[in-house]
């Protein structure tokens, strides 16, 4: 889930004083092991040499990231970096294998890959070319402490618990031993990096060596991170030598491209008319999506996770009736238009787009079925319009992260339209730890979204991490399952979409089935762009506005 601040544009002068003190504070290399200076000089907000040139002359490009991108435990992929919460290429790491454009596989260290007939065994044929910028050669070694590593760490965002083991048969070769069959072991394999067995210590996540496009040259904390590109990568060279990143609110990046400090600056929707002089918007595809889980199940009871005891369900959402009416009665291009400006588009899945998506979760506007729907089931309206059944209000609190104004807005935009269908929805926004105490008991204002099919599986499967709806049906678990077993990802996609709606079995998670989310937006990703910038062609984003955007940061270039 993404943390982001209340930015407004009246900010944008004290983030310009901030942005100032930043600059001064990363132009003398601050930081620990800092290398001569980043090029950046405060002031005039451009390069030491110009506009796209870095310090020794080489090509450039500085970038603006939210400050939740900076990786916390640092740039070691048996954490987070790379598979983490929000996923994207590890640059400083090679991995198994990567994913094109068209989110079509395609091999990196790997040269071929096959898994057994019953889906237990993969494995993997890796290049003899490779070496680690310390000038070690990577082998299948690496690649199985790397796995196991994740495989048996408790600190690892990664999931690869559908993996027993890793182990290097010869020096390219390496096996991957199932727990149990699952294809979407592949998704997670292309942003896992490779790290070194010879060299992986406490202190790796601060002093990466990989094997990747990019090795780090410098990080400041809470600052910046410099990454050059590495002279002896194996592949295709670099087209961009450096990479500067700075962190920084929304607020100080719009500032940071007034300025013209940076060259892609991120922002939102409500700051994306203000496009600075010499830049344009750059406007990025995702599958970012902003949905509400609805609790399934009656009020009183609990779920139990490490330990802590929750509460869950909900007295009015627990009504399938209610839960088919908000799916029918929400206008998501009214929404777009009032809280996104119209930089957005219409969500109805969390992977709205993608091959395993399926099109019966679609739904158009029908505010009339949504009444009727409401009228059938006993919801009738009071003398001022409202709902009740039984003597019970049809009314519920809807969290929503209170850092978050985006959400801010699309909640109370929801609230809105709820109350024309007589349903009253008391937005709260709340901290995480408070929203995560209530996550199963009311409906919850979420942001997912990723280029794999693991979310889908686990916001829908009954025990899965994210079924905070907590709907349970043993045929929808039975479809999740023979998907993950299927031997290919392509023979994965008809099981998923018949978990979202089997016409067969009319069983599913749809609209017209359990309904047990209401989608409401898949929210574009934007930036100011410099002119004269060519950024490369972009794969859709996932959840979560950073290092996606950088994915291919060697095909950038300089008009």
């Amino acid at each position: 889930m993404e943390r982001r601040s209340f930015l407004k544009l009246a900010g944008c002068a004290a983030g310009a004083m901030t942005l100032g003190g930043l600059l001064a504070g990363c132009a003398g290399g601050a930081g620990e092991g800092a290398a001569e200076g980043s090029g950046i000089a405060a002031g005039d907000g451009s390069s030491a040499t110009g506009v796209g040139v870095g310090p020794n002359g080489e090509s450039q490009v500085v970038i603006t990231m939210t400050p939740s991108s900076e990786p916390a435990a640092g740039f070691n992929p048996l954490v987070a970096w790379g598979a983490g919460e929000h996923v994207h290429e590890p640059l400083i790491q090679s991995t198994l294998i990567t994913t094109d454009n068209n989110l079509e596989f395609v091999n990196d260290l790997a040269t071929a890959y096959e898994c057994s007939e019953d889906g237990m065994t993969w494995t993997f044929i890796i290049r003899d070319d490779v070496e680690f910028t310390d000038g070690t050669p990577l082998t299948a070694e690496d690649v199985a402490f790397t796995i196991n590593g994740i495989v048996n760490g408790e600190a690892s965002e990664a999931d690869l618990s559908m993996v027993r083991e890793a182990v290097a048969t010869d020096a390219y070769t390496c096996e991957l031993r199932m727990e149990r069959p699952d294809n979407a072991l592949l998704y997670t394999l292309a942003v896992v990096g490779i790290v070194p067995a010879h060299a992986y210590g406490p202190d790796y996540g601060e002093h990466p060596i990989g094997s990747g496009r990019y090795m780090l040259e410098q990080w400041d904390r809470g600052q910046q991170v410099i990454l050059r590109a590495n002279p002896d990568y194996y592949g295709e060279k670099p087209l961009m030598d450096r990479v500067v990143v700075l962190f920084m609110e929304e607020d100080a990046s719009l500032a940071a491209a007034q300025s013209g400090t940076a060259d892609v600056a991120y922002t939102s929707a409500a700051l994306a008319d203000a496009v600075p002089t010499g830049y344009t918007l750059l406007n990025c595809a995702s599958v970012d999506s902003r949905g509400i889980s609805l609790p399934c199940n009656p009020a009183g009871g609990t779920v139990t996770e490490d330990g802590v005891e929750y509460a869950a369900g909900n007295d009015v959402t627990c009504d399938l009736a209610v839960r088919r009416a908000l799916n029918y009665g929400i206008d998501r291009t009214r929404l777009i238009e009032h809280v996104l400006n119209g930089y957005g588009h219409e969500a109805f899945s969390v992977g709205d787009g993608m091959p395993w998506s399926s099109d019966a979760m679609r739904v158009q506007t029908d505010v009339e079925e949504a009444n009727r729907l409401l009228d059938e089931a006993g919801w009738s309206r009071d003398g001022d319009g409202m709902r009740a059944k039984d003597g019970v209000p049809c009314a519920f609190d809807l969290y929503y992260s209170a850092s978050d104004s985006t959400r801010q807005a699309i909640a109370y935009d929801f609230a809105d339209q709820c109350a024309e269908l007589g349903i009253a929805v008391n937005a709260k926004g709340a901290s995480w730890d408070d929203i995560y105490a209530r996550q199963y008991a009311d409906p919850v204002l979420w942001g997912w979204g990723s280029n794999s099919p693991v979310e889908l599986f686990e916001l829908t499967y009954g025990n899965g991490w994210g079924n905070y709806a907590q709907y349970k049906n043993a045929e929808v678990d039975a479809n999740l399952e023979a998907a993950q077993a299927a031997r290919t990802v392509e023979e994965s996609y008809p099981f998923y979409q018949a978990a979202q709606w089997d016409e067969e079995t009319q069983t599913g998670v749809a609209p017209q089935g359990a309904a047990t989310w209401v989608w409401l937006a898949n929210v574009d990703h934007l930036y100011f762009e410099r002119e004269g910038l060519a950024v490369a062609e972009q794969k859709p984003h996932p959840h979560g506005h950073g290092w996606s955007l950088v994915n291919n940061i060697d095909r950038w270039s300089w008009n």
